[in-house]
């Protein structure tokens, strides 16, 4: 898992690689659904930000090795 980690931390470092990380944090995280959204949505947009926060934390791995 090291290596991933590692490969997450340089890709992610580039400029090319911050905007985007930007861009799904952005579309993820400060996205708010209204109180009429259905489950199917809720669930969509949970797993949308499980899969950014999980490329977060392999981030935050590969430049802070325990």
């Amino acid at each position: 898992m090291r290596e991933i980690e590692k490969c997450f931390a340089r890709l992610f470092s580039t400029d090319d690689g911050k905007r985007a990380l930007a861009y799904l944090q952005a579309i993820t995280f400060q996205r708010a659904l209204s109180p009429a959204s259905s489950d199917q949505q809720l669930r969509y947009a949970e797993g949308q930000r499980a899969m950014v926060a999980a490329i977060l934390r392999l981030i935050d791995r590969g430049r802070n090795p325990v």
